[in-house]
């Protein structure tokens, strides 16, 4: 399958989070154009999580701790750790997950 990003749609997966998804059988890739002051409310899941600060400024605490990320900056999220975020700017976010979110599709 080939795609160009360009071309996939845009969904607002939650308030201020508007994602280009892909999915294979076993992951899932979001990138995402995210608003200033847009929040992801603390939560957890199944899935590993590995997330990209493409562009802007976000903050985000994992298991407790916070910490503010930047461009090139790169987080692990083992599957089942809560976690939360919220933008300072606008942002570009890519996530990638594994197994494929479900949820997104």
């Amino acid at each position: 399958m080939d795609l160009s990003l360009a071309e996939i749609p845009s969904k607002e997966i939650m308030p201020g989070y508007h994602g280009k998804l892909v999915h294979s059988e076993t992951m899932s890739i979001a990138f995402w154009t995210v608003e200033k002051n847009a929040e992801v409310p603390e939560h957890s899941h199944m899935n590993e999580q590995i997330m990209h600060v493409m562009e802007g400024e976000f903050e985000f605490t994992l298991e407790g701790k916070t910490r503010t990320y930047y461009p090139g900056d790169i987080v692990v999220i083992a599957a089942h750790k809560k976690h939360s975020g919220r933008a300072l700017t606008a942002c570009k976010l890519l996530d990638v997950f594994s197994p494929a979110r479900e949820e997104y599709k």
